[in-house]
């Protein structure tokens, strides 16, 4: 056997490996299984049920672990080391081995993160990928967008320390006290009844810097996260939509060259 039939096999191999992992029902199966294992996970903090089916919850929980690290090292044995170019897989091979890493002593809290394996749904869905890598894409434009809120948190911090620390210390006294109460009021929690209604005792006009401070910090920069987020996620589409088009523009092109090289053949046996 030559070297090149021997490359051939190999490489047949390892798309027929390939084929099998992407075939539906194999991926239906591992969604089904992680949803089952999360739910393990989840009886598992319970003490009452664990005392009655510990054991057998515990077995099930190795034995689907045992399917996972099966999956990674069998696509790993058709990828080679392509398998860790992937950041999806990348991901999987990370939330998977955190179940091998002694959870004892200063390590029990990563017991804990055994949860995580339910995140690789998100590998799994092809709509769940989409609204993450559209999340992912959104970081730059989230970056300027935080940029901002963090220049308005420092300016309304600095006149509010100003305005209010002599009669208020404990939600003004200093920049840090005051950047807290702030966030506070930005998420609208009892920011009225507990803050600004016993500030405008003393200072009746304080409700205008609130009204002004949640009006840009909560319902602007808060749609502008959004707009952020969904500009991100269209364009993600877009750019699926194009590369699908292009695809088949391709195979459309292929096809109508096979269909020419076909007459041209026809005609050669002609003469």
């Amino acid at each position: 056997m030559t070297t090149a039939q021997s490359s051939s096999q190999s490489l047949s191999w390892k798309q027929h490996i390939e084929k099998f992992m992407r075939h539906s029902w194999v991926q239906n199966t591992l969604v089904v299984l992680i949803v089952v294992n999360a739910v393990i996970l989840g009886l598992e903090t319970n003490q009452r049920l664990m005392a009655v089916w510990g054991p057998q919850l515990i077995l099930l929980d190795h034995i689907i672990l045992g399917i996972f690290v099966t999956e990674i090292v069998v696509l790993i044995a058709a990828r080679g080391l392509v398998y860790f170019k992937d950041p999806w897989c990348v991901f999987d091979f990370i939330v998977v081995g955190i179940a091998f890493i002694p959870a004892s002593g200063s390590l029990a809290v990563l017991r804990a993160l055994r949860v995580l394996r339910v995140l690789r749904l998100i590998n799994k869905v092809e709509s769940m990928r989409k609204v993450v890598s559209g999340l992912l894409g959104s970081l730059p434009g989230l970056g300027s967008v935080f940029g901002l809120i963090l220049i308005i948190f420092y300016v309304a911090s600095v006149i509010a320390t100003n305005l209010f620390r002599d009669h208020f210390p404990e939600f003004f006294g200093d920049l840090g006290l005051t950047a807290y109460t702030l966030f506070q009021v930005m998420t609208l929690e009892g920011w009225s009844q507990e803050i600004a209604r016993p500030i405008m005792e003393i200072y009746p006009y304080a409700w205008v810097f609130f009204i002004v401070f949640i009006l840009i910090a909560t319902f602007i920069i808060f749609n502008l996260f959004i707009a952020v987020i969904v500009d991100s996620i269209t364009a993600n589409k877009e750019k699926d939509v194009r590369d699908e088009v292009h695809l088949s523009n391709i195979e459309n092109n292929m096809t109508s060259m096979r269909e020419e090289i076909s007459e041209l053949k026809r005609m050669l046996e002609k003469r």
